[in-house]
C-alpha cells in the first residue's frame, strides 16, 4: 500500500468516492479547487493504492494558519463531513500515518477529521454536534401526512400569507446573499464571501439549486441546497427574521422536500445541529433524526482538544461586537475573518 498526493488523477479519485461506502459530497475532487479558489488554502488530498493500483481509500486536508486561530490541517473545513475514506484498515492506517507526517512537518497542532456515523478508534473525539436526517417517502402526499397538525399549519399560514416559493441557480446569487449575510451578523458570525457561493454553484451547476421564499417581491428566506447519491442537504440557509410569523422557513424546507421527492431523493439532510437547542428542535419537528457526528484529532501532545466553535466562552465579546456592525462593514470585513475559522 502506497500514499500517494492527488494532483492530477481526478476521475480515479471521483470513482472511488462515488462507489466506497459511507462517502460524502465533500469528499469530491472539486472541493479542492472550490477551497483553493475561494480561500486560498493549500490542499493535501492524500489516496491509498494498492500494489494492483486500486484505490483503497481517500483523505482530503485542507492547510489552515493564521496568526488568531492557528495552524492546522482539517478534512473538510466550511462544511460537515469529510475525513477518512477507506475500504480496508491498512489503507486507513496509512492514510493516519501519512496525516500525522504531514502534520509534524507543517508544524501544524493538529489534525481534525470530520466523520459522520462512525468512528475511528483510539484517537480523541468531541461529539458536541449531530447532523439531522430526514428519510423521505415516495410521494409527497404521504410524507404531508406524515407531519403534525403544528407543522401543516405553519406550511399553510406561508401559503396563506401570499408567499412564493422559486427555485433557481445562479440569477438568485445576490438574493441569497443578501438575506444569507443579514441573518449572519444577526447571529455574531462573520460571513462568507460571496465568490465561495458562486464557486459552489459553477462547480456542481447539476446538482445544486438556490431554494428562495419571496414576500411580494423581496426575498425574505434562501438556502442552496446540494445533493449526492440519494441526499439532498441544505447546508447553508437563512431567512430575515421580521417576517418569522409568516413562516417562510417552513414554505422553504417544505419545497425542498418536494424538490428532493420529484427527483428521486430519499433522504433531507437538514444540517449540523446543537441538541436541544432552537434549530435542533425545528429540524426534529419534521421528523428528522439526530445522526451523530464525530470530530477526531490527530495533535501534538496536547491534552486539551482544539475549540474554535461561536460557543466557546473567549469568542463571546467578539460575537457581541460583530452583531452591532452595520451590513456593509460585515460584508467587506466577514469574509477576510472567515476563511480561517473552519
Amino acid at each position: 500500500m502506497q500514499v500517494v498526493v492527488v494532483d492530477s488523477q481526478v476521475n480515479a479519485w471521483d470513482s472511488f468516492v462515488q462507489s466506497a461506502q459511507g462517502s460524502t459530497p465533500y469528499h469530491q475532487f472539486k472541493w479542492k479547487t472550490i477551497i483553493t479558489k475561494s480561500f486560498g488554502h493549500q490542499c493535501h488530498y492524500l489516496g491509498a493504492i494498492d500494489n494492483n493500483g486500486e484505490w483503497q481509500g481517500v483523505l482530503p486536508l485542507v492547510h489552515m494558519r493564521s496568526t488568531l486561530f492557528g495552524n492546522f490541517l482539517i478534512s473538510v473545513p466550511f462544511v460537515n463531513y469529510g475525513g477518512l475514506l477507506y475500504k480496508n484498515d491498512s489503507a486507513a492506517g496509512v492514510l493516519l500515518e501519512e496525516a500525522e507526517r504531514l502534520r509534524r512537518s507543517l508544524g501544524a497542532t493538529h489534525v481534525e477529521l470530520r466523520h459522520v456515523g462512525e468512528t475511528l478508534k483510539g484517537i480523541p473525539t468531541r461529539q458536541h454536534k449531530v447532523t439531522m436526517i430526514l428519510d423521505l417517502a415516495s410521494d409527497s402526499d404521504v410524507q404531508w401526512r406524515t407531519f403534525n397538525a403544528k407543522l401543516r399549519n405553519q406550511i399553510r399560514k406561508a401559503e396563506k400569507s401570499g408567499l412564493q416559493f422559486v427555485a433557481g441557480h445562479l440569477e438568485l446569487l445576490d438574493g441569497f446573499y443578501e438575506v444569507f449575510t443579514r441573518n449572519m451578523r444577526d447571529l455574531g458570525t462573520p460571513v462568507y464571501s460571496k465568490s465561495f457561493f458562486r464557486n459552489i454553484l459553477e462547480a456542481f451547476p447539476d446538482t445544486t439549486r438556490i431554494f428562495a421564499v419571496y414576500h411580494e417581491t423581496r426575498m425574505i428566506a434562501a438556502g442552496i441546497g446540494s445533493w449526492f447519491k440519494n441526499t439532498l442537504e441544505i447546508p447553508w440557509a437563512s431567512s430575515i427574521g421580521d417576517y418569522k410569523m409568516l413562516c417562510p422557513n417552513n414554505m422553504l424546507y417544505w419545497e425542498a422536500i418536494r424538490f428532493a421527492i420529484c427527483n428521486g431523493l430519499n433522504r433531507l439532510d437538514f444540517g449540523r445541529s446543537t441538541p436541544n437547542e432552537g434549530t435542533y428542535n425545528f429540524k426534529e419537528q419534521w421528523g428528522a433524526q439526530p445522526v451523530e457526528l464525530y470530530w477526531q484529532y490527530l495533535m501534538d501532545g496536547r491534552n486539551v482538544m482544539p475549540d474554535l466553535s461561536p460557543s466557546n466562552p473567549r469568542y463571546q465579546t467578539a460575537i457581541r461586537i460583530w452583531q452591532r456592525l452595520p451590513l456593509p462593514a460585515t460584508r467587506i470585513l466577514g469574509p477576510m475573518i472567515v476563511r480561517n475559522i473552519p
